[in-house]
């Protein structure tokens, strides 16, 4: 027993065990041997009553004869099914002679309940290399993958600030909620959960007393087009349980908690460990980015939808550049800093070809302190861009990039610009520094610090920016010129082709954006801006639902045509000969174009006339 717990202690998510913790799990552990290619696991079995653990050997992940990953020794498997009642979605195959501890389900449930398990359930399914097909088989996708707007189940309760503490934990009682929103007169919200009213008991506070006196506030929010996996981490971090998630409009959709998260998560098939959490240098980091390009491959052929991958790569770029600053960063900073996203990154849209657009922002006046602090983030940008690239992310070539001093500037700096865009949209460059900061999403650094997106959530008070960001929306056209094809490029390396991108993607998120900020809605995906433009009445509903169709073919097809040349080794771009679509694809996609190209004469005609 002494072999087997310290073997366990070596591995997560059992490190964090004591030594009479460890122990017991020993006490009921089981060795078992199995001869190569035995099935240790099948597909489509009853829910795990034990869970393995990779002792000897090696197992290999399979699904529908594709191997996704291969575990070794300390390796944890099947505590998807076992956690989550459903059968499983792979099966576990023993690579030559192998040797696994088996462990039941009621030993192994509380470890993976404790934040330790908690943690290694959230990394292994949001930080690995490959995160596997989306779905098990009830269909569902990886929570990791998926906006934690789909994965709100509590029922949302409200307390105003001057109710008791008393009433406030009868309601939340009654609906059977672990926590209750408490609306603030600035906007924002506060939060009083379940841990909190504990908290009340423990020190004698008087139950008469309003709500506001023992709540949070204002509390941690997040929007509900976030990542679940995502969201999980940044709630182990700050160490809450419960997080208020917002529309886009800011309106509290409800409350999700940390077992939604991974309730959700463990309905999804294994993926990999954290290969980019553990990376202790920037070759190892280089090392572990390399497997993006294969795991792109396999999420396409297991028909995961674009968006869905486009926000897997978007997450991995992410934690590489979280990664990467706590390998690289000179030093603690002199000023809280921020590490913003922009572009394709920020709205979670990257494809393989996508480029690093990104900025900084750190806290004060920027008037020239002896802090340093813009040296400081000049130096940490070159270094972070550096790594990126040598990991396979090119930093923007048209200079959105951190170590531009346009997109590295104090918070005031980025205040005062901003305020300057709004006032005078006529300013050189003005439409597409606009167009850039209103989708920046922070992506490490300071976590209470206002966002720079938020500036221009009162962009409807801006007519004239507006009228100007709408004429710069429209000024990428579809290729629609000819009746029986599609307008190509003719001339160079482009001739004969057709921009995926240019002519199909730009429009529709140039549109979006607008459309979303004439509706108060800053940094957020696509689709989320089309459906709250549609919600507020920006755009017509029957157009943005054409819009966000056509966006999603678009994607899909771009992503399928990068992907063909992944296979191939050749570098991914944008540019498809329309002879090698087929049939079907070229008719979709011609409608696709002469739908956004229909929306697009409508909202001219609506500036023209000055109706938005």
């Amino acid at each position: 027993m002494g072999d087997i717990a310290g073997f366990l202690h070596a591995h997560p998510p059992f490190e964090a065990l004591d030594a009479d913790e460890l122990a017991a799990l020993a006490a009921v552990a089981e060795l078992e041997e199995h001869p190569a290619g035995a099935t240790i696991l099948p597909k489509g079995g009853p829910p795990v009553t034990h869970v393995r653990v990779v002792h000897t050997g090696a197992v290999e992940i399979v699904l529908d004869g594709r191997v996704l990953d291969l575990l070794g020794p300390g390796e944890l498997f099947g505590h998807a099914s076992m956690l989550s009642g459903l059968p499983l979605g792979f099966a576990a195959v023993a690579v030559g002679t192998t040797t696994c501890l088996r462990l039941p389900a009621d030993a192994v449930r509380p470890v993976l309940g404790m934040p330790a398990g908690l943690r290694y359930v959230a990394r292994s399914l949001l930080s690995s290399a490959l995160a596997g097909p989306a779905g098990a088989d009830d269909g569902s996708a990886s929570s990791a993958q998926r906006p934690v707007g789909e994965l709100l189940r509590a029922p949302l309760v409200f307390a105003a600030p001057a109710l008791s503490i008393r009433e406030t934990a009868q309601r939340m009682t009654a609906s059977g909620a672990s926590a209750v929103v408490v609306p603030l007169r600035d906007g924002r919200v506060g939060i009083l959960t379940d841990r909190d009213l504990r908290r009340v008991i423990a020190e004698g506070t008087d139950t008469a007393a309003p709500v506001s006196a023992a709540m949070s506030a204002p509390a941690w929010t997040v929007a509900a087009d976030r990542l679940g996996g995502e969201v999980l981490l940044d709630m182990l971090d700050r160490g809450v349980r419960h997080v208020p998630v917002l529309d886009a409009t800011g309106q509290v959709l409800g409350v999700l908690t940390d077992v939604d998260v991974v309730a959700a998560t463990t309905r999804s098939s294994f993926g990999l460990r954290a290969a980019i959490a553990r990376a202790g240098s920037v070759p190892e980091l280089v090392a572990a980015a390399a497997e993006l390009t294969p795991t792109v491959i396999a999420l396409h052929d297991a028909r995961v939808a674009a968006t869905d991958i486009a926000g897997i790569t978007s997450v991995v770029v992410d934690a590489l550049t979280r990664r990467l600053i706590e390998l690289v960063a000179p030093g603690p900073p002199p000023r809280p800093l921020t590490w913003l996203a922009l572009g394709s990154l920020a709205r979670r849209e990257a494809v393989p070809s996508s480029d690093v657009d990104s900025a900084l922002v750190w806290a004060g006046d920027g008037q020239g302190r002896a802090d340093n602090a813009a040296e400081y983030a000049h130096a940490l940008a070159e270094q972070v861009l550096s790594g990126l690239a040598a990991c396979g992310f090119r930093a923007d070539a048209n200079g959105a990039v951190a170590t531009n001093k346009l997109f590295a500037r104090s918070y005031d700096g980025w205040v005062a610009a901003a305020r300057s865009w709004l006032a005078d949209p006529t300013q050189e460059r003005a439409p597409i520094l606009v167009s850039l900061a209103v989708d920046a999403r922070p992506v490490w650094g300071v976590r209470a610090a206002p966002a720079v997106a938020d500036v221009f959530r009162d962009a409807r008070r801006h007519p004239d920016l507006l009228r100007l960001l709408g004429r710069y929306a429209l000024a990428h056209r579809p290729p629609t010129g000819f009746l029986r094809d599609f307008v190509v490029e003719h001339t160079g390396r482009r001739r004969g082709k057709l921009d995926l991108k240019r002519g199909g993607l730009v429009p529709i998120v140039d549109l979006a954006r607008w459309a979303g900020m004439a509706a108060g809605v800053t940094s957020a995906s696509t689709p989320a801006r089309l459906r709250a433009a549609a919600a507020a009445g920006t755009l017509d509903p029957g157009p943005a639902a054409t819009l966000e169709e056509a966006f999603h073919l678009v994607l899909q097809l771009r992503l399928a045509h990068q992907v063909e040349q992944l296979r191939a080794g050749e570098e991914p771009d944008d540019l498809v000969r329309p002879a090698d679509l087929s049939p079907v694809t070229r008719v979709s996609l011609r409608e696709a174009f002469r739908t956004v190209a229909t929306v697009q004469r409508r909202i001219d005609r609506e500036l023209q006339l000055g109706v938005r």
